[in-house]
Formats: C-alpha cells, sequence, structure tokens
C-alpha cells in the first residue's frame, strides 16, 4: 500500500492535523428534548469545558423519511436503544428547529467555538449557506447519498465524513464526488453505526489505513461510552474526534444513554491533548528533561577503601547508583587489574585509576 500525502484541513481558520491539538466536537443532536433554553446552556456548557466546536443536525422529520407505518419503518427490537418508535416519530421528536440554528451559531460563535451542522438533504444545506456555516457533517447513514454529497461538495468548504457502514469502495466513491465537485478538504471519521457501539467495535486500526488510502485527515466519531476508546483513537492518529454532549444523561434525551456530560467532556478534552502531546517523535536516549536524571543510573564504584597496587575484586568494587563512574559493561574487564594509587570508599572508578 502506498501512502498518499494528507491534504491540510482549515475549519474557520483552525488547522486540522497531527502536529496540532485535537478537534474536539461536541454534538448536541437531539438532547436539547426541543427546548432552546437547554440547547443554549449545552452550548455554554461545551465552551466551558473547552471543546473547539458544536455541532448540529439539520434535518426535519419528513427530509429523513415517511410518515408511514409499514414495517421497513418501523425500528425493530434489537436494532438500538431507539426500538419501538417509527422512525418519522423519532426524527420528530430528536430535530433541532430550523429557526433555532441562527441563534444557536452565533451564541456559539460569542463564546469563541466553531459551529457547523450535519445536512441531511438539499434543502438543509441550501438553509446552512444562508447562515455561512464554515464546514459541513456528513452523517455516517448518508455516506452513501452522493447527490447529497455532490451539493454539498459544491459549497467548496470543508467536508467531515463519518465512515460508519461504507464499505472501501462506498468511501472512494464519496471522496471521488467531493474531489470532482470542488471540494478539496476532507475529513475522514472513523466511526461504528451502532448506538452505544462496544470498544471491541471500534477498529481504530482502520484510522492508519484510512490516512494512508485516501490522503485525508482522519479522526473519530465515537458512540462508546467513556473516553478511552477516543484517546486511543489519538494515540493512533486520530485528529479530530466527535463525541454526544449531554448536560446530564439522567435528564434523558434522544442521545443521552451514549454522550458526555460536561466534566467528562472536560476530561476529554485534557486528556487528547495529552495523548496527543505524548506521541512526539522516535526518539532513543533520553528526552532533554531525562538528562539530570542520567547521573542516577548505575556505575562502578570503589566500595572499599584500597591502596596502591591493590587488585580489584568484587568485594571492593561494586555497580551502583549513581552513574558517574565506568559503564557496568566494563566490570568484567576491571576485575583483576590493579589499581595505581590509594583509593578511598565511594569514588567513582575511571580507567586513570588503573594499570601504571
Amino acid at each position: 500500500m502506498t501512502n498518499k500525502p494528507v491534504t491540510a484541513v482549515y475549519i474557520a481558520g483552525r488547522k486540522i492535523g497531527l502536529e496540532e491539538t485535537p478537534f474536539v466536537i461536541a454534538e448536541l443532536s437531539g438532547n436539547h428534548n426541543q427546548s432552546l433554553n437547554t440547547a443554549m446552556a449545552m452550548i455554554e456548557a461545551a465552551a466551558k469545558v473547552g471543546v473547539h466546536a458544536i455541532k448540529l443536525q439539520t434535518y426535519t422529520a419528513d427530509t429523513m423519511t415517511l410518515d408511514c407505518e409499514q414495517e421497513d419503518f418501523q425500528i425493530l427490537e434489537g436494532d438500538n436503544l431507539w426500538q419501538g418508535n417509527s422512525l418519522h416519530k423519532l426524527y420528530q421528536k430528536a430535530y433541532t428547529p430550523w429557526q433555532w440554528h441562527q441563534a444557536l451559531f452565533e451564541k456559539a460563535k460569542s463564546l469563541g467555538l466553531i459551529a457547523f451542522s450535519s445536512p441531511f438533504d438539499k434543502s438543509a444545506v441550501d438553509f446552512l449557506e444562508t447562515l455561512d456555516v464554515p464546514c459541513y457533517k456528513v452523517a455516517s447513514f448518508e455516506n452513501n447519498d452522493i447527490p447529497l454529497i455532490k451539493h454539498i461538495a459544491k459549497t467548496g468548504k470543508p467536508v467531515i465524513i463519518s465512515t460508519g457502514m461504507a464499505s472501501l469502495t462506498e468511501i472512494s466513491e464519496a471522496i471521488d464526488c467531493l474531489k470532482s465537485n470542488g471540494c478539496q478538504q476532507i475529513v475522514l471519521l472513523k466511526c461504528t453505526s451502532a448506538y452505544p457501539a462496544s470498544p471491541k467495535q471500534a477498529n481504530l486500526n482502520t484510522i492508519a489505513h484510512l490516512r494512508a488510502t485516501f490522503g485525508c485527515e482522519v479522526g473519530i466519531s465515537d458512540h462508546t461510552l467513556g473516553i478511552g476508546v477516543s484517546i486511543a483513537g489519538v494515540a493512533l492518529g486520530a485528529t479530530v474526534i466527535e463525541k454526544h454532549f449531554v448536560l446530564s444523561r439522567d435528564d434523558g434525551g434522544v442521545d443521552a444513554a451514549f454522550s458526555l456530560e460536561p466534566e467528562e467532556f472536560k476530561l476529554l478534552v485534557s486528556e487528547s491533548m495529552s495523548a496527543a502531546q505524548s506521541l512526539g517523535t522516535v526518539m532513543y536516549g533520553g528526552d532533554t528533561s531525562e538528562q539530570n536524571s542520567k547521573k542516577y543510573r548505575r556505575s562502578i564504584y570503589i566500595s572499599q577503601d584500597i591502596k596502591k597496587g591493590q587488585i580489584l575484586s568484587e568485594e571492593n568494587s561494586q555497580i551502583v547508583r549513581p552513574g558517574l563512574g565506568l559503564a557496568p559493561k566494563y566490570f568484567e574487564q576491571i576485575i583483576g587489574q590493579r589499581v595505581n594509587k590509594d583509593v578511598s570508599k565511594g569514588t567513582p572508578l575511571s580507567w586513570d585509576i588503573l594499570g601504571g
């Protein structure tokens, strides 16, 4: 497999890349429970914990599915945590009213956050363009909607795509569509489209393969519980993290079960930053911060007072800390050699003490 060079991505002036702090997105989804005040409070809480962006979902029940009671349109038992609903009823409950978008985006911007959305049909893209969003997100269930992806690409703005259930061929088709229609800045998100997902389903080793195969920045859209999978994703090269956000899981919300509360999100932001910083470069021999510690490594010392001409032995010489004498690898070599002067206990052994 030949690694393709990765195309740089800038979202609202912020560079996305391995040399940057991971870009953390708080997905509001429908956890506002149809309360604008709650949605505003979520944005305020997200800003306080240090996320870089908030994301909405732009659809209506009618742009997502048909109002139909046939079995095809029901969420069957065992599918996920929304079982027992019809698709239309679920989306009626979960959608974010379009008339809220401008106020929510303005609130986010006033708090220093980047604000954007996932459009689910062409009309949503056209609407979001009137609000001058800086980028777009394609959800995992829509990554095979080539007409929608083409419409998004023609805005010329960066696009984030959750790979979800897409095959390698389908991902390639989506990327080709974007590039051939004017979008060159693309971020792929490794995503498991299960709600909630298990860590065993994350398959994070795919991150490096996606980067190498498509030459795109790669992140993670994480539906597991907690932050462990996201942090592991950063260690494996994820430059973007998207997690669902809720003020309190106890208050409910359509996605509350697999969403992070503010203090958990705060930990995600700080620990993802630490994980990214810890990657560093390939290095041996100790970092600059370790140089002072080197003197506390082991070396050969005189362990008894000895006289000039006396022979070194395992009784009068010893490998100990600190590391100011000869390296331990010379210990067998110096045993049996004579010292050329009187040497007191605690003297670091050096070659000029020997022979003569």
